[in-house]
């Protein structure tokens, strides 16, 4: 039986937001696919200098020659592929969504050219991040690090992994900062990446992938007003209570956020449910005004993270109460 002291948990009165599997990124572009680079602000190397890292491999960006090769041999092996799933799918056997993924870039110095994932002069917050994010260093077959964020910080914490025992988890805090040491975060898709850029008070940044992305920004990108609970009518009180209740004992006090619409949102986070590869997938309802739950056909636009709304624009798929008015 998992105990208390295997993971990590919240502070008296705080609230714990969402846990997500997080590491440094890996660049998408052919000059520098798999490459990442720690930099200062002169764009100098600065991995050797950071305290208590261990030594990691160094990159050299590939030449035009050799990133239109890689380039040519990637296209092909899709090509190829895309033949095969389109035999299946002529049979019936699958159906796959042909939209490509953005080759576009506001960026080109730091996405294209070259791919820091960590931008920081002396003494600066980016500069005090944990090795243990890298995946040149720590290798993910045997090793996670996952993000929390609170009502009051962001936290990283390391894990052992092992992928048949997924469920073990045995934290250990390597960093954290207030979530006022904290400027923005911005989503970047290049080639349909799931990135966050973390912009800190100093002016240092990261650039982190999670393909949990939405949890680690929607309350930090999005902001939604936390709503307490007695401020809801009794109806939606007792739907809001009932539905964490039957999720986990302690998932604490509900996490209420109120959409554009004027639904509410309202999630269950337990920290007992955190899980090796996936982080904590929470679980969440939408109530309407009344205190009923909404069900996913009757979503409007505004019910969806930007993530979501993102994935439903490539999927060209929309819910009935978006048809019409939803962007195309």
């Amino acid at each position: 039986m998992r105990t208390e002291m295997d993971y990590w948990q919240p502070g008296p009165g705080e609230v714990l937001l969402t846990r997500t599997p997080v590491t440094f990124a890996s660049g998408a572009a052919m000059r520098v696919r798999g490459m990442r680079w720690f930099r200062d602000t002169e764009r100098n190397d600065i991995q050797n200098e950071l305290p208590g890292w261990p030594a990691g491999r160094g990159y050299a960006a590939r030449s035009g020659g050799g990133a239109l090769g890689l380039g040519i041999l990637r296209a092909v092996a899709l090509t190829l592929g895309n033949l095969v799933v389109g035999v299946i799918s002529s049979f019936g056997g699958l159906t796959v969504d042909g939209s490509p993924s953005s080759n576009r870039t506001d960026d080109r110095a730091d996405e294209i050219d070259d791919f820091p994932v960590m931008w920081a002069a002396p003494g600066t917050v980016a500069r005090t991040l944990p090795w243990q994010l890298d995946p040149g260093r720590a290798k993910q077959k045997h090793y996670r690090t996952h993000a929390i964020v609170t009502d009051r910080r962001l936290v990283v914490v390391g894990l052992p992994f092992e992928e048949r025992n997924s469920e073990t988890v045995e934290d250990e805090v390597l960093w954290e900062t207030p979530l006022s040491a904290i400027s923005t975060i911005e989503r970047r898709n290049f080639k349909g990446s799931h990135d966050v850029k973390i912009v800190f008070a100093d002016g240092s940044w990261c650039r982190l992938n999670s393909f949990k992305r939405e949890g680690l920004t929607r309350h930090i990108v999005d902001q939604p007003d936390l709503v307490p609970l007695d401020s809801l009518t009794p109806a939606q009180r007792d739907t809001a209570e009932a539905f964490v209740a039957a999720r986990a004992p302690d998932a604490g006090a509900p996490v209420i956020t109120r959409n554009l619409c004027g639904c509410y949102r309202v999630a269950a986070v337990a920290p007992s449910t955190a899980h090796g590869f996936f982080g904590i997938s929470e679980r969440d309802v939408l109530i309407d005004a009344e205190g009923a739950e909404v069900e996913p056909v009757e979503y409007h636009w505004e019910d969806y993270s930007p993530d979501e709304q993102e994935e439903l624009r490539r999927l060209r798929h929309f819910p009935p109460s978006a048809l019409g008015g939803s962007p195309k």
